[in-house]
């Protein structure tokens, strides 16, 4: 038998920073970096934008499905569209809760809906919106 000590006193615990490239969307390119807050914004915008199971490169947790929603009675649509967000960002442990969505019709089109709700992660909490 191997004998057994207890350390548990001196244990460090230590954060990694949560950096990354800042991604321009709009111009298809990297430029600068991101930390905290703003690194996590962009990384939830990712994985809500990027529809699960379609890319090899990312895990089959990455992403959210919302295409079996299009056509389907909106009541029904923003049961799933908070319930698959919630489970969609459940993969970042940076993010503790997410809570108080909130649904607007998009310039009367039958197909847009914008979703709001707010973040609340381990730098503080923070809003966000999008258009599904």
């Amino acid at each position: 038998m191997l004998p057994i000590r207890n350390n548990i006193n001196n244990i460090n615990i230590i954060t990694i920073p949560s950096k990354t490239y800042r991604i321009d969307f709009n111009k298809n390119r990297a430029k600068g970096m991101f930390d905290e807050i703003k690194a996590l914004t962009q990384s939830i915008y990712k994985i809500l934008i990027t529809k699960r199971y379609k890319y090899e490169i990312y895990d089959w947790n990455y992403g959210m499905e919302i295409d079996d929603l299009i056509g389907m009675p909106k009541p029904y649509v923003k049961i799933e569209i908070e319930r698959r967000i919630i489970d969609a960002l459940s993969i970042d442990d940076r993010i503790i809760e997410i809570y108080d969505f909130k649904f607007y019709d998009i310039y009367n089109d039958r197909c847009s809906l914008c979703v709001e709700f707010i973040v609340k992660s381990i730098f503080g909490n923070f809003n966000f919106s999008l258009e599904v």
